[in-house]
């Protein structure tokens, strides 16, 4: 289901990233959710990061970020001490196939992939906002660090703890392939 997204993916990332902006803008009005991604900064992305994407047929449905750099808006004091941590950023499921399972999926998946890096733990941040994420990232395992308002932004941190052996504690499912360590 999930696969590492190619240039060619460019212009559908974009639109995916800005059909759920437009879906939260519309539900829960103007916040820092409504930006537009241009398919620029999702060529950065695809430089800087291992950009994944989950697809239906010739669709992509779902994407995700895994780096190992760790992004401008997260302050690691929150965290507990981690030799690898993964940062999972620019998650995004396509409105339609929303509350189907996908975004499960991919956190699954996930961690599939820190367990081949091997990673320590994954640590992300949703917006403290009714728009944010942060009860879903609950229901999948992750546990709330913290709270911080960065540049404006009422951000949450959440971390998933993997073992030493870098599994999680769920059944996760094979990756396709290691992140890259940039």
């Amino acid at each position: 289901m999930i696969a590492l997204a190619t240039s060619d993916d460019a212009v559908a990332l974009a639109g995916l990233h800005n059909a759920v902006a437009q879906r939260l803008t519309d539900l829960h009005g103007v916040g820092p959710w409504s930006g537009v991604t241009t398919e620029k900064g999702v060529r950065y992305a695809l430089r800087t990061s291992s950009v994944y994407v989950a697809r239906d047929g010739d669709r992509i449905i779902a994407t995700f970020r895994l780096m190992a750099k760790k992004p401008w808006a997260i302050d690691v004091d929150y965290f507990a001490p981690a030799r690898r941590p993964l940062y999972l950023l620019g998650m995004a499921v396509a409105p339609s196939r929303q509350r189907c399972g996908v975004g499960r999926q991919c956190l699954t998946d996930a961690s599939a992939l820190a367990r081949e890096w091997p990673a320590d733990a994954i640590r992300l941040d949703a917006w403290d906002a009714e728009a944010g994420a942060g009860g879903f990232y609950v229901r999948c395992g992750y546990t709330e660090v913290g709270r911080r308002t960065y540049r404006g932004n009422p951000l949450i941190y959440f971390e998933r703890r993997l073992t030493a052996s870098g599994t999680s504690p769920e059944s996760d499912s094979p990756a396709s392939r290691r992140p890259n360590r940039s």
